[in-house]
């Protein structure tokens, strides 16, 4: 149930996303999701793609620093609420948020909220328990 996410460590200066992007585009990678949060001199960019292995050995070579961590995808429907009942549910265990990120496939229909908690496996399990749908890799990286 967890998702690979790979985070590349950027110079917070014009073209250096647009360098990622192309040496993605090159492999012949699809990106998913993304998410950008910044420093003054530095960022960090987080991507779901669709494969992951060749995207992070690509960016290797291109001279990227480059991590992967796992992450959660959970599906909610789109409307308001639908964040809260998940960190409502992983509250009751103190589960904490590292950071969120999140997409909608179609307005009205369902959002896919991107999840790093501080402990994954306890997060998936109480996630599951409440009936949420938390989203294999395989079916993320498929959209």
């Amino acid at each position: 149930m967890k998702v690979d996410q790979i985070s590349i460590f950027l110079e917070n200066k014009p073209g250096k996303i647009e360098h990622v992007t192309r040496v993605l585009r090159d492999a012949g990678i699809n990106i998913r999701a993304l998410s950008l949060a910044d420093t003054s001199d530095f960022g960090i960019l987080r991507l779901i793609v669709n494969d992951t292995v060749r995207a992070e050995k690509a960016l290797h070579e291109a001279g990227f620093t480059v991590r992967r961590t796992a992450v959660v995808a959970v599906e909610v429907p789109d409307r308001p609420g639908g964040l809260h009942s998940i960190l409502e549910a992983l509250l009751e265990r103190e589960i904490n948020v590292e950071y969120t990120y999140a997409f909608v496939e179609r307005s009205g229909e369902n959002a896919i909220i991107i999840f790093r908690f501080d402990q994954t496996d306890e997060a998936i399990e109480v996630l599951l328990k409440k009936g949420f749908n938390v989203l294999p890799g395989d079916k993320l990286y498929r959209l």
